[in-house]
């Protein structure tokens, strides 16, 4: 079976993005050798990218376009967009989904048993979230206390239990966190 799995790099404050759209600037201070290493091993593990409509827009903007070897993963890749408002994507291997989005992942994690991967997409991880649908979190924390910004993860939330399998400390003065999921 299929793993679902959150990647996401937040601030030491829980923030996953500035005040605006793609205020991702402190990705910088995380950036360096080891994650590009750890990009490049999750994106050769994927089956699939998911993303919500903001997320795939601001990543198609980048990625299309971008070069080198990150670049050639992330455009090889099958990616499904979960829009109600999108009337057609237009990145290589991107593929538009209008279905009940749970039901939807339910039915991939089902038929392989590679990885699926939501980068982003706050709102669509949010029902992710409340359906218990991720198999595994991995947290990266730039060592930044931003302020104020989006949080990636809402009040009123459900609860649930994570297990932490792994850390891994940057040179970067941030860290990596792995944790799995127990299901209700």
């Amino acid at each position: 079976m299929r793993k679902l799995i959150m990647w996401n790099i937040i601030t030491l404050d829980g923030c996953f993005e500035g005040g605006k759209n793609w205020d991702l600037s402190f990705h910088e201070a995380i950036w360096g050798e080891e994650l590009k290493k750890l990009s490049i091993e999750q994106l050769k593990s994927a089956d699939f990218l998911v993303f919500g409509r903001v997320t795939y827009e601001g990543m198609a903007a980048h990625w299309k376009t971008a070069e080198g070897e990150i670049a050639g993963l992330m455009n090889k890749i099958p990616k499904l967009v979960f829009s109600r408002t999108l009337k057609s994507v237009d990145w290589n291997n991107a593929t538009l989904v209008k279905g009940n989005t749970s039901a939807e992942i339910l039915k991939l994690k089902a038929q392989g048993d590679g990885d699926i991967f939501v980068f982003g997409s706050a709102n669509l991880s949010e029902t992710f979230v409340n359906d218990h649908l991720f198999d595994e979190y991995r947290i990266g924390i730039a060592s930044i206390i931003l302020g104020n910004g989006r949080p990636l993860f809402r009040k009123g939330m459900p609860s649930s239990k994570l297990t932490l399998v792994s850390t891994q400390q940057l040179s970067s003065g941030g860290a990596i966190l792995k944790y799995t999921t127990e299901k209700p």
